[in-house]
């Protein structure tokens, strides 16, 4: 249940030669806010959003709200426009670098996936999905030297993220896994730049980065704008949402203590980067969900999200079972955090992605 680091290659920058992350074909530094004439300014479709980044209050800044935190004094400092100058000046000089380089983690970890997935290779270019993500990232960076909030962030930078992830996933919906993780590897790169203090404060435009890149936030909302106000559907969708981060805490809590001695490709289920992909993944999960219920289909899941999980787990090792106890898990929660009508809405498509991840579905199957 997570996207864990691998070892940096040596081979990085020679396979992309001078690659200037600015050169993107695709234009999406130029479009970084939202599009005035997109359908997402229908108004259901902003609630869903506003729900979304309402969240990011309680969780993006969990961390600041500790009075023990060692790092209080440190982050004064680096919070100062000063400090924050300083911190993107650090990374946006690191960018090329490290776009670079997550292409070469990336290609490590998936070029086999592409055989044995029969993915046309005409549909994976290095060049523009390392440049498409230098230039989001980019503009996160100045956002965050801007002092934007990451809430706010959530909010400029998601109809840019969601119209890259619909043309990437436009002829085949399985390269969102080699998109998403080149975002992922991009960020982990970035942070390990940084100091203690300063990835306190900027581990959240990261996460940032990684919801829109992961989970089909636009998605859903272009699907909320064709409901109404009062359709079960939205309502249950609006009520799970700002509850997604909570609910998968608790999920990976009680993962942790069925599977105590567990270890994925990037080491023990407890630790601190496991932890935080696997929660970023129980979130996805979630979203797919209200994608679903929001479509009255379960299309995205088999287009998207079974392909993906199917390209990923066992090359990080997590195996499947661990996935069926995320999934059983991620039910009670619903159950308990959910008014029952809300629930009768969701059962059905969380019945159904269960079955998908079922044993007999993997029978022969490695154990990863």
């Amino acid at each position: 249940m997570e996207y864990s680091s691998v070892p940096l290659s040596d081979l990085a920058v020679d396979r992309f030669g001078s690659f200037d992350g600015s050169s993107s074909s695709s234009g999406y530094g130029d479009n970084f806010l939202p599009n005035p004439k997109s359908p997402l300014d229908k108004p259901n479709s902003h609630s869903l959003a506003a729900v979304w980044a309402r969240k990011y209050v309680a969780s993006v800044t969990r961390n600041y709200d500790q009075p023990q935190n060692p790092l209080a004094k440190q982050i004064s400092d680096v919070a100062s426009p000063e400090g924050r100058c300083h911190t993107a000046d650090k990374l946006l000089k690191s960018l090329k670098l490290a776009s670079a380089q997550a292409w070469s983690q990336t290609e490590s970890l998936l070029a086999t996936e592409i055989q044995r997935h029969g993915i046309d290779p005409a549909h994976i270019d290095p060049w523009k999905i390392a440049a498409d993500s230098h230039a989001l990232y980019e503009k996160a960076l100045q956002g965050y030297r801007g002092r934007v909030t990451a809430r706010r962030l959530s909010v400029q930078i998601g109809d840019a993220c969601g119209r890259m992830r619909q043309d990437y996933t436009r002829h085949d919906p399985r390269t969102i896994g080699f998109v998403s993780m080149q975002f992922h590897y991009t960020g982990q790169l970035l942070l390990a730049l940084l100091t203690p203090s300063e990835r306190l404060l900027v581990e959240p435009y990261v996460k940032v980065m990684d919801d829109h890149m992961y989970m089909p936030l636009r998605d859903a909302y272009q699907a909320a704008a064709e409901h109404s106000l009062d359709s079960p559907s939205l309502q249950a969708t609006q009520a799970l949402l700002p509850l997604s981060t909570k609910i998968a805490y608790r999920v990976c809590e009680q993962i942790h203590h069925l599977h105590p001695n567990y270890h994925s490709f990037s080491g023990s289920l407890k630790s601190q980067h496991v932890t935080v992909s696997s929660i970023r993944d129980v979130e996805m999960f979630q979203v797919y969900l209200c994608l679903c219920v929001l479509e009255g289909s379960i299309r995205s899941v088999q287009q998207q999200l079974f392909p993906l999980c199917v390209m990923l787990y066992p090359r990080l090792r997590v195996s499947w079972q661990l996935v069926r106890d995320m999934l059983q898990t991620l039910n009670w929660e619903i159950h308990n955090s959910l008014s029952p009508e809300q629930v009768k809405v969701i059962l059905p498509y969380l019945t159904v992605l269960t079955e998908m991840f079922s044993k007999d579905v993997f029978v022969g199957a490695s154990s990863y």
